[in-house]
Formats: structure tokens, C-alpha cells, sequence
């Protein structure tokens, strides 16, 4: 499935950005399930929490720590008018949705994997993040291992533009070369919460950072100790 020349610059950048790799059907099939689920959820959405990637104030949560085998919803922040979005929708979609499980569980992403490296590769956690137009918030610098943390790292993410993801509504940035920084800060469970587990204080760097702008269908792969954020999205569009 992928080349010598795309592994190599994999493994040289810590990301590769594989455009048209999904069918704008299949993602168009997502956005109606995510719609349907977030449509369901909006008469309860006061039981869940404002999802924040800065304090980590969600993950206190017993609504977030119990959502690794369900579909939750996780808010943005509410707006001055009182609106409110859906941040997104984790973490068990793959298992528990047949859309998204349609979606997750197939031959070309296995092939992927195997390619990576791969040898008994499990699907551990979706999510559907939707960066709603004018609402959708940052996503500070952070790496994944930090949060699916194993011993030699061996998480990574695939990432899947449903819409067209730019600069100007918020996409993802990478820092080439960063997979081969020390990770920062490890998230571990502390009895019935959590506690982040900081090595280095200092923010990863952006100096040098580069957007993932990518187009309906495209597959980004990240490992997991490479740095990313991602913009908030002050655009018109999701």
C-alpha cells in the first residue's frame, strides 16, 4: 500500500499526508452518522463536559473517564450568545457504531498498519472531532503516546479529512523531525481521576512548524510521539 519512498519520508518527518485515500461518499456517510449522533445527544447535552485540551479539566470528569467502550459527546466551550457545539464524539465509535465500524475495520487500513510495521495491530480509540465554523477550538501542541501510553511506544493515529481541513479552519501542524524528541509529560489514571505527569515544563516548539492542509478523503498518518496542534477555526466553514 505504500511506497519505499513514502515509508522513508515517514520515518525522516514523522507524518505523511496520503490524499484521495477514502471516497468523499464514504466521509459523506461519517458527517450523516456524526449529524445523527449529535442530534440525539442535544437533549443531553448537559451531562457532559466542556472538552478542554489546555487544563485538561474534562479528564476530572467521570463522564470522560468512563467513555473509552461508548459513543459520548464532549462540548466546546459555550459562547457569549449562550450557543453551544459539539467538540466530538469518542471513544468507541469503530466498535459500537456500524457506520464507523464499516469505516475503521478494513483491508486497506490493515494493509497500512502491516506496512508500518504492524504485526497484531488493535484499534483502540475513534474519535470524530468537528471543528464546527466560527466555534471550533485549538488543540495545543501535544503528542498521542502521552495519553495511550505504552513501553516502547507503539500508538499511532490515522486521521481522515471529512471536510476540507485549511489554515484558516483550524487543520493540523506538524513539526517535522519531532517524533524524535523526548516525550513531555505522560497521563496516567490517580484513583478515580488523573494526573499528567510532566518531564519537561517547556512547550514543544513551533519554530519550524508546517500545516497539514488537506483536501475531503485524505489520510494523514501521525505516529505517536510526534508533536501536533491544530488551529481554531474562526472561518465560515467546518
Amino acid at each position: 500500500m505504500l511506497t519505499r519512498a513514502q515509508l522513508e519520508r515517514y520515518r525522516a518527518d514523522g507524518f505523511l499526508v496520503l490524499p484521495r485515500f477514502v471516497e468523499p461518499d464514504a466521509c459523506a456517510a461519517l458527517r450523516e452518522r456524526a449529524g445523527e449522533i449529535v442530534a440525539a445527544f442535544a437533549p443531553h447535552r448537559d451531562e457532559a463536559p466542556v472538552f478542554d485540551t489546555t487544563e485538561q479539566g474534562h479528564a476530572r470528569d467521570d463522564y470522560f473517564l468512563t467513555s473509552g467502550d461508548k459513543v459520548r459527546c464532549f462540548l466546546e466551550a459555550e459562547g457569549e450568545d449562550g450557543s453551544w457545539a459539539v467538540n466530538k464524539i469518542g471513544h468507541a465509535l469503530h466498535d459500537l457504531d456500524p457506520v464507523f465500524e464499516g469505516f475503521s475495520y478494513n483491508a486497506r487500513l490493515a494493509e497500512v498498519a502491516g506496512d508500518l510495521g504492524y504485526r497484531d495491530p488493535r484499534l483502540l480509540q475513534s474519535m470524530y472531532i468537528l471543528k464546527e465554523a466560527r466555534v471550533g477550538g485549538e488543540v495545543t501542541a501535544h503528542c498521542d503516546h502521552t495519553f495511550l501510553w505504552t513501553e516502547p511506544p507503539t500508538v499511532s493515529a490515522f486521521w481522515f479529512a471529512i471536510d476540507p481541513a485549511t489554515v484558516e479552519n483550524g487543520c493540523l501542524w506538524a513539526l517535522p523531525g519531532g517524533h524524535r524528541l523526548p516525550v513531555r509529560s505522560r497521563f496516567r489514571r490517580a484513583g478515580t481521576g488523573t494526573t499528567m505527569e510532566v518531564y519537561d515544563p517547556e512547550p514543544y516548539p513551533t519554530d519550524g512548524m508546517v500545516p497539514l492542509e488537506a483536501d475531503v478523503g485524505t489520510l494523514v498518518l501521525l505516529p505517536g510521539l510526534l508533536p501536533h496542534p491544530s488551529g481554531a477555526n474562526r472561518s465560515e466553514r467546518p
